[in-house]
């Protein structure tokens, strides 16, 4: 199935049923008085997160997705039956705007995960609803509201732990076939990969992480060079970045230069996804000769800069790339724990906040009690005095 991160699709809740103008005509039974039931409420449109989808395509078919509208109200004080709700089930990472507003209305991250997309008309009135002690027959009804509709415009944002950034032919789908299960395409020519690939490393059992390989990044991508940056949106869910240099380019271009392109495309992209912590790994050193290695990594690593020394692998023959994996379980675990400390810290200062509105709630709420206490001994004082 070709793989499609994008797609619009236009949502239409179901419209209220109207209410109904009726009265009770039975035999024997002279002014039976109104008996108009309301209308249903109109079925609201929800997006659901699933497995079992890994791409938009469904939504390049079908654009249009709506509920079912609410029934009108009918005599005998029935009310009618509510609209259906129509549940629209997309891929885990699916983010979706408004195409009008440019609102996000939704960012599903788990299986399960449901957002209201377009909320249901409210219900009609019918006459019984107007009947009061100088109107017993009331010819007044009401209609049901709209349901919302809106344009949606749905994103499929991958869901990994590492990404790789690089230029074409850096060697990032050779390196994510040897780490992990994954097999993406590998040829000897720029763009092999068209799409996004996720690959999970596993370094012993219960603990591995996913890595996210999307297409290369040249000079002018933000520009709509090559295949553009649409596919870094892919990596802003990520944790940490793997930058893999190429020591050898086919092409005998500058490393350094090739490297420094790559960031700079990055960093017109997302000033977030730029700053992200990012790692340099500086591959095929197969190719490169033991006695030039240190002085190659040493140049290349002043002139792109890095906060940490680099790493040396060679993703075709898998030097280096244990340790590097291994490296990366212990940094992500690292960043879990911190993650998980500060929800705990924002967690325990919620509750704190809470319990000190709490008491001064109460504390309120006393003050009050000894106002009115106050002022009623007052009062009773001044009738005394008005006795005496």
């Amino acid at each position: 199935m070709k793989f499609v991160d994008e797609a619009r699709i236009k949502v239409i809740a179901g419209d209220g049923g109207n209410g109904c103008l009726s009265f009770r005509r039975e035999k024997y039974i002279p002014r039976g008085g109104p008996d108009g039931g309301d209308g249903g409420h109109g079925g609201s449109v929800y997006l659901r997160a699933t497995d079992n989808l890994n791409t938009l395509a469904d939504f390049r078919h079908q654009r249009t997705w709506s509920a079912t509208r609410g029934e009108n109200g009918r005599s005998r004080n029935c009310s009618g039956a509510a609209g259906e709700d129509h549940v629209i089930d997309v891929p885990v990472g699916t983010v979706a705007h408004d195409v009008d507003s440019g609102e996000k209305v939704a960012d599903l991250i788990a299986a399960g995960d449901s957002v209201l997309v377009a909320q249901g008309g409210f219900r009609g009135l019918g006459n019984t609803r107007f009947k009061s002690s100088v109107n017993q027959a009331p010819r007044r009804t009401t209609d049901g509201t709209p349901g919302a509709r809106r344009d949606l415009q749905l994103e499929l944002r991958v869901l990994a732990d590492v990404g790789l950034l690089g230029q074409p032919n850096a060697g990032k789908s050779t390196l994510i076939r040897q780490v992990s299960q994954a097999t993406p395409k590998v040829a000897d020519y720029p763009f092999t990969t068209l799409h996004p690939n996720l690959g999970v490393v596993s370094i012993e059992p219960h603990r591995s992480f996913v890595m996210a390989d999307v297409p290369g990044l040249i000079e002018g991508a933000a520009d709509g060079q090559g295949l553009g940056i649409r596919f870094l949106k892919h990596l802003e869910r990520t944790r940490v970045l793997l930058h893999l240099v190429d020591v050898r380019p086919v092409a005998q271009t500058d490393p350094v230069e090739d490297a420094l392109a790559v960031i700079r495309e990055i960093e017109a992209h997302s000033e977030s996804l730029a700053g992200r912590e990012r790692w340099l790994v500086l591959n095929k050193m197969d190719l490169v000769p033991h006695d030039e290695r240190e002085g190659l990594v040493a140049e290349l690593s002043e002139r792109i800069g890095s906060d940490r020394p680099p790493y040396r692998i060679s993703a075709a023959t898998g030097e280096g790339c244990l340790a590097l994996m291994k490296d990366l379980m212990v940094r992500l675990e690292q960043l879990r724990e911190e993650r998980l400390e500060a929800e705990a810290r924002a967690a325990a200062e919620q509750a704190k906040a809470d319990r000190l509105a709490t008491v001064a709630a109460a504390e309120l709420q006393q003050q009050r009690a000894a106002a009115r206490a106050e002022r009623l001994a007052a009062r009773e004082q001044g009738a005394d005095a008005d006795d005496a």
